[in-house]
This record gives structure tokens, C-alpha cells and sequence, in this order.
């Protein structure tokens, strides 16, 4: 978690007026309570009106409270149904992101929006044939995608024979129930798009650079059509 996350959750843990422990707070974050101890005093340097100490406990004045957000209808029907899109057809941790940014937005929206949030009739689930395996693949994926991290895969195709690539994932696609990796196949030397749930196993193999012809903007540069977004 980035530490500004943690000062987010910090100060929306204690408003309302609720006494938490160091210990408490750390163990809903999932930090050590040094940790907790100096984001504490980090906060209340910067002008935060929290009150308390070390063995006690913490709580902050009443009056305090972040900034509000100002969003149009449009923009919240947009963001809501957004985050509940990737809740459904994410991986998990991409699942559990968009609900705490769910709880972020609401939590900081002016009354009037955050009651605009909470009716909008946009929904979307998940079917059966979306596995947790297939979830816990794509945040491996979209891991190695952030770090630049090539994997060695085992791969089924649509006939189900078994391949094995070395490939560098450059962007993930959402096709509506299907995940796709856009990626340097160094077997085929050239661009491959691998569904996620056809990946059977993934393992790094080593770190790689951008170069140029092998990245996906040269992708999307030569497989679609001018004006695409």
C-alpha cells in the first residue's frame, strides 16, 4: 500500500470521533505500530487535529474533514460503474482496489453525490466460468506488465494444444468476459495476444527494456485503425 493510501485510511479510520489503538490501526492496515506511530505524527505535523498517544490510543477532533470532491452525475454513474465493472471481472486484487476506491469516493463526496451514488442501476456480475485461478492470473499478469517483467508461460490454444513462451507482456484487454495479454513473443518474434485463461502457469523470467518496434504502442500503431483511442 503507498503510504499516501495509508494516511487516506488513517484519517478516515478515525473520524466520527473513534478511539483506535496503534495496534488496532495496524492490524487493519497491515503494518507494524512504529509504523502507525510515525504516520501519526506525519499527520498531525501537517495540521490533522488528531489527539491521543502511544498506549492510549487515538481519535480526531470533531470538525475535520478532507476536501470535497465535486463530481457531475455523469461522472459518478461513470466512476461507480467502473469500479463495480473491475469488482466483477478483475483479478482479486484489481477487486478489492476498486472497492476501497468505492469507499474513498464515497466517503469524501458532498451528501447530494453521495446520494447520486449509491442508486445508479448499473450493475455487473460474474459467471461461473471466470475462476479464481483465471483472477489470480490476471493480477500476475498486470504485475509483470507494471514491472516490465518477462514470464515464461504455459499456454493452451483454442484446440488445446500445450505451448511454452517466453513472452513480454506489454497492456491488458477486456473483451467482455475475456482477458487478453498483448505481448512480445520472443518464440515467434513478433506480437501475440494470449487469452488469461488459457495461461496455465506463469513464472519471471528476468526483467527487459522497451525497444523500439516491440512495444505496444507500435502494436496498436500497426494493428488498428487510425483514430482508435
Amino acid at each position: 500500500m503507498r503510504r499516501a493510501d495509508r494516511l487516506f485510511r488513517i484519517v478516515q479510520q478515525l473520524r466520527g470521533g473513534r478511539l483506535l489503538t496503534a495496534r488496532a490501526l495496524a492490524g487493519r492496515l497491515e503494518v507494524s505500530e512504529r509504523t502507525i506511530y510515525r504516520d501519526i505524527a506525519d499527520l498531525v505535523a501537517s495540521g490533522v487535529p488528531i489527539d491521543g498517544e502511544a498506549g492510549v490510543g487515538y481519535l480526531m477532533r470533531a470538525g475535520y474533514d478532507l476536501p470535497p470532491l465535486m463530481f457531475t452525475r455523469e461522472e459518478v454513474v461513470a466512476i461507480v460503474a467502473g469500479a463495480r465493472l473491475l469488482r466483477a471481472w478483475g483479478g482479486q486484487a484489481m477487486a478489492r482496489a476498486a472497492e476501497e476506491a468505492l469507499e474513498k469516493i464515497e466517503a469524501v463526496l458532498p451528501p447530494g453525490e453521495r446520494a447520486r451514488a449509491g442508486p445508479v442501476e448499473i450493475h455487473a456480475f460474474t459467471t461461473a466460468d471466470f475462476a479464481p485461478e483465471a483472477r489470480a492470473m490476471l493480477d500476475a499478469v498486470d504485475r509483470a506488465v507494471e514491472a516490465r517483467t518477462r514470464l515464461a508461460i504455459a499456454y493452451g490454444d483454442a484446440e488445446g494444444a500445450a505451448t511454452r513462451r517466453t513472452i513480454r507482456p506489454l497492456g491488458l484487454f477486456f473483451w467482455g468476459r475475456v482477458w487478453t495479454v498483448v505481448a512480445w513473443c520472443e518464440l515467434r518474434q513478433d506480437f501475440r495476444a494470449f487469452r488469461i485463461d488459457r495461461i496455465a502457469a506463469a513464472e519471471p523470467a528476468g526483467s527487459f527494456r522497451p525497444e523500439r518496434g516491440r512495444t505496444l504502442r507500435d502494436y496498436l500503431a500497426r494493428e488498428c485503425p487510425p483514430g482508435w483511442p
